[in-house]
């Protein structure tokens, strides 16, 4: 039996450290689940921040939901390109799940704490060093990515493609969200390489173009770029064509008015030392569960070798997602009782099973 992954670890810093021609099997079961666990970690984050927003129907709004809904579908890539090895994601266990405030899994830009508030310009700059390209079109000299990563999983894959069986693959249209955000069986080194791309180039762009090759609608941005419009608060256009530059020096974009939500403390609210009230603690209490039982359908549907069983996990993990946002808009409205003027938001935390 595997060793249960650890969250707080510099694993994907050893895995690149190890030599290629030592990166096999065992190497590439690791660093998938570390891919998966890295995917999971964004979307706390980003669902706290898109939440805080007052108008869910705004146009900044609308562009974070994109970008979830990317982060999902690389969720499910990233467990379906483990699974298809023979390996199976472990997402439901305490010391695996992401915890906040907190580092990037496996030691991934070093450094940099990834914590839980509303939106602000300070947490669009933290999301867009998360997603940060190596040579972002802007600027050169940036930390190694993410994508980085990715490249090293694809160059394994593609020495060794008799790894892929196509075995306990979960699926999902998602077609309405964009061209590359379905969730789709994982049975060959095409489908391997189409996933990696997704998931790679919808984050960081490609090296021509900071525009997303998978949009929802046209001309949509990868997500660095994305948040970085937000942090600038201008759009970003091309002002030269020889030399191609770009710059972020078009129309405003203004930050949307959003409630304050505190950043949550480590241990969570309770341990703030300030004792949320009773009605706090239950929607606090509801979202752990709820984030926790999602976790675990999860989990399970890619446990199991019942396609049918499969599917329904999958749905109940999905219906679990949606039942996230009401209490955590809830808890968006409640002011802390420290004189702060910030509320309190969604934890995040897992809890075991009753």
């Amino acid at each position: 039996m595997s060793t249960l992954p650890a969250y707080r670890s510099n694993r994907i810093v050893e895995l690149m450290g190890e030599s290629a021609e030592l990166r096999g099997a065992d190497w590439l079961k690791d660093s998938l689940q570390q891919a998966v666990l890295l995917e999971l970690a964004t979307l706390p984050p980003y669902l706290c921040a898109m939440w805080s927003i007052e108008d869910q129907d705004g146009v900044a709004c609308e562009a974070i939901r994109r970008i979830v809904f990317d982060e999902m579908s690389h969720l499910g890539l990233a467990g379906n390109l483990l699974t298809t090895i023979g390996g199976a994601p472990r997402l439901a266990d305490g010391r695996t799940v992401p915890t906040y405030p907190g580092p990037l899994p496996g030691g991934v830009h070093p450094g940099l704490i990834v914590s839980l508030g509303g939106l602000t310009k300070e947490s669009v700059e933290l999301f867009s060093r998360i997603e940060e390209p190596e040579e972002p079109i802007t600027r050169a000299g940036a930390d190694t990515s993410i994508g980085a990563f990715y490249t090293a999983i694809l160059d394994v894959f593609r020495d060794d493609t008799d790894l892929i069986r196509g075995t306990r693959q979960l699926t999902r249209d998602m077609s309405d969200q964009g061209a590359g955000n379905s969730v789709v069986a994982i049975t060959s080194f095409s489908d391997v390489k189409a996933a990696i791309d997704v998931i790679k180039e919808q984050g960081e762009g490609t090296a021509a173009s900071p525009e997303n090759p998978f949009p929802g609608e046209s001309g949509e941005l990868a997500h660095f770029y994305v948040f970085q419009e937000i942090y600038h608060g201008r759009k970003l256009i091309k002002t030269s064509e020889d030399p191609v530059r770009w710059d972020f020096a078009g129309d405003e974009v203004p930050m949307p008015p959003a409630f304050p939500m505190g950043t949550v403390p480590p241990g969570g609210w309770i341990a703030s030392g300030t004792a949320p009230d009773v009605t706090a603690q239950e929607l606090i209490d509801a979202g752990n569960q709820g984030y926790s039982a999602l976790l675990r359908f999860l989990e399970q549907a890619w446990q199991t070798d019942t396609p049918a069983e499969a599917h329904q996990l999958l749905n109940k993990a999905i219906a679990q997602m949606f039942t996230l946002q009401d209490p955590a808009r809830s808890l968006m409205s409640r002011e802390i009782p420290d004189g702060s003027g910030r509320t309190y938001g969604p934890e995040f935390r897992y809890i075991d099973a009753q």
